[in-house]
């Protein structure tokens, strides 16, 4: 059996209200004895920080990860709290170091975020769907490839049209002189959410390109088409064929709305080498 290594880790706690005291655990910080900081890893679920503090910035959250790593990477024998209270606000706190033995670092940030951040995680994987689905398989995807951290998160489509517009797109990056922006649009649940985003689409690439001078290659992510065939128990064989044919028409009729309005449509299944060549384009 391998030796464990001796390390102490730090959860990291939103907090909306200091005065009230209530927090929900965000994060975990892993590292070695003698000081040099191994690994960061934030949860990528946010239902519970929505329900703790419906109008939490889950924006500031999720860059919240890249920049300790980045702190830490300038910074990996420092003081740990001075880091964490240079960069961020009060909404977000660390306990105090606890020893851990890990077989290995990654075993540990695993081990650690089951038990303290995601505690039915895999539980809770199961039930993701729509949106909070294809969002969680982007970041798994960008993850894997190295360059999650690189990426602009939730962008805010006001910057490039007026103020006052609430859409948000989900994740973006500048290679070259190109931009490239993915929206997790789930047509699970209908075409409303590719409508959505193909009214928005002409005002946003045309203001990308007035503030960016760039092009903007926006890209909606959707589930692939799944087509439920079979019998129905409560009704006959022809019922549920006709469901099944109007829902891929809508699927096709959503897809087919947001290309023509210049989004270029891929699924879940493409996010392997979209992740490739993002990191290409990043050079990681």
């Amino acid at each position: 059996m391998s030796s464990r290594r001796e390390c102490e880790f730090f959860l990291l706690r939103y907090v909306p209200d200091p005065v009230r005291n209530e927090f929900v655990h965000v994060g975990v910080i892993l590292r070695e004895s003698g000081g040099r900081v191994a690994s960061v890893k934030f949860t990528s679920d946010w239902r519970r920080v929505r329900c703790l503090d419906p109008e939490a910035d889950i924006g500031m959250l999720e860059g919240l990860e890249s920049e300790l790593r980045r702190r830490f990477e300038e910074e990996p024998s420092g003081n740990l709290m001075h880091v964490l209270e240079d960069s961020f606000s009060n909404s977000v706190q660390m306990t105090r170091g606890k020893a851990y033995l890990a077989e290995s670092v990654e075993a540990g940030v695993t081990e650690l975020m089951r038990l303290y951040v995601d505690p039915q995680r895999r539980e809770r994987a199961s039930r993701l769907s729509g949106r909070a689905a294809i969002q969680a398989k982007m970041r798994t995807g960008f993850e894997q490839a190295g360059v999650w951290d690189l990426l602009r998160k939730r962008i805010a489509a006001s910057e490039y049209t007026r103020p006052g517009d609430p859409l948000r797109i989900d994740l973006g990056y500048r290679p070259n002189g190109v931009i490239r922006m993915f929206q997790a649009v789930s047509l699970d649940a209908g075409v409303e959410m590719a409508k959505v985003l193909a009214f928005a689409a002409p005002d946003l690439i045309a203001g990308v390109e007035r503030v960016e001078k760039a092009a903007l290659e926006l890209t909606a992510v959707v589930e692939p088409l799944r087509q439920k065939s079979g019998t129905s128990s409560q009704g006959p064989e022809e019922e549920g064929l006709e469901s099944d044919s109007e829902r891929v028409e809508q699927y096709r009729f959503a897809v087919e709305t947001m290309e023509e309005h210049r989004i270029r449509v891929l699924t879940t299944a493409d996010l392997g080498r979209v992740a490739e060549t993002a990191r290409r384009e990043l050079r990681v």
